[in-house]
């Protein structure tokens, strides 16, 4: 696919977006509907209302009192976008609506919280019980503190890595789980959850920022972090979501945040100790995740549903991998073609999922339009 066919298509996202004021809808925003009281506050009937809205073919929000909202990891990917775009093309509207996305999230931190980090804008209900609205989880925290030290990164402003510095407080503060085999930062701040694609985003963001500030404790938690899930890595490259039995799946984002998250921390610190389990991991990634024509699978084992959430992780990754592996760019070019070519509205907004002779056309936020943006973007930047 040409350069100008990726950039119009990201130009026709910048436009959906900005034109929709930043709201849009989210594959678990269910329990917002009317509707909730019927489930007697209970976790099977929540989960019930949140699947009957989030797998419907057709959207049955506007219908079930399901309003658009605001998000957290949408602004914090559109300012990450626009980071990127800036760097490609050097105009100061970008730099400009980056800084305005950095200062409505340090406005809309989550409010239990001194130190910055960030959460859903909803009620959310899974089998491990529930997550309240604005309750931080380290993996939105982990990616927005990314964008902070990007915007250090490129204007020199030191307020930003402040800012990093105060996201990995929070990150610090969390619980952990202690191993001989390392240990794993909790993904949610009120009890110990161990997932793999957590913890390891929260030890890039530690040892990125270690990196600017040369702070040696976040860089030993985040070696210890990394000890955790790279001892845990399977024999065929892959991570399970996480060790118990009830998540024991693999999937295609996740394993592309493992990846990305595992190549940053080897890039900051300087540590090679894992590089074997990087090389293992994206020779896995590549021959299982993707079909010939681009088509992203969702499992390791099973293509469908095709999520957009899959595909725009995949090009992020295969842009951040570019200059480990020369397959890589050529890859994501192919994935990027396919996306914009069965994926996209002629709107500018990218639909949320392909079924099988079906497509779930409802536009998500950052589930699909701010990381479609992104990746985007960072695809352009290394083409």
């Amino acid at each position: 696919m040409r350069y100008y066919d990726i950039e119009n298509s990201l130009l026709k996202v910048e436009k959906w977006v900005e034109n929709h004021d930043y709201k849009s809808y989210e594959p678990f925003d269910g329990l917002t509907s009317y509707l909730r009281p019927i489930t007697f506050g209970t976790v099977i009937g929540e989960r019930l209302l949140q699947q009957l809205v989030r797998q419907a073919p057709i959207n049955l929000r506007p219908v079930l009192g399901v309003k658009p909202l605001e998000s957290t990891k949408g602004r914090g990917y559109m300012a990450w976008g626009y980071l990127k775009r800036f760097n490609v093309i050097k105009r100061k509207e970008y730099m400009d609506k980056a800084e305005k996305c950095l200062d409505w999230l340090l406005k809309n931190k989550s409010p239990g919280f001194e130190k910055p980090s960030w959460g859903n804008h909803f009620d959310f209900t899974s089998r491990s019980g529930k997550l309240p609205k604005n309750e931080p989880i380290i993996v939105w925290t982990s990616l927005i503190g990314q964008v902070f030290l990007d915007a250090f990164e490129k204007t020199g402003d030191k307020r930003k890595l402040k800012i990093a510095e105060k996201i990995c407080g929070w990150i610090l503060d969390l619980p952990r789980e202690l191993t001989d085999r390392g240990n794993c930062i909790s993904y949610v701040a009120y009890t110990q959850s161990s997932i793999h694609n957590s913890n390891m985003l929260g030890a890039a963001m530690l040892a990125r920022t270690a990196r600017f500030n040369g702070n040696k404790n976040l860089k030993k938690v985040a070696k210890e972090a990394m000890e955790y899930s790279c001892s845990r890595q399977l024999q065929n490259g892959a991570w399970y979501y996480g060790e118990k039995e009830n998540t024991r799946w693999i999937d295609n984002f996740h394993t592309g945040y493992n990846l990305d998250s595992l190549k940053c921390y080897i890039e900051s610190t300087g540590d090679k100790t894992y590089e074997k389990q990087l090389k293992r991991g994206f020779n896995f990634y590549k021959k299982t995740f993707f079909e010939s024509d681009g088509r992203p699978r969702y499992y390791d084992k099973r293509v469908y549903p095709v999520d957009i959430q899959c595909a725009s992780q995949a090009i992020d990754t295969l842009a951040e991998f570019s200059d480990y592996d020369d397959e890589a760019i050529v890859l994501g070019r192919k994935v990027a073609k396919w996306t914009i070519e069965n994926m996209q509205d002629e709107k500018g907004f990218f639909y949320y999922r392909q079924l099988p002779g079906i497509k779930a056309k409802t536009p998500m936020l950052h589930w699909g339009q701010a990381t479609m943006y992104k990746a985007l973007a960072h695809l352009l930047e290394k083409i």
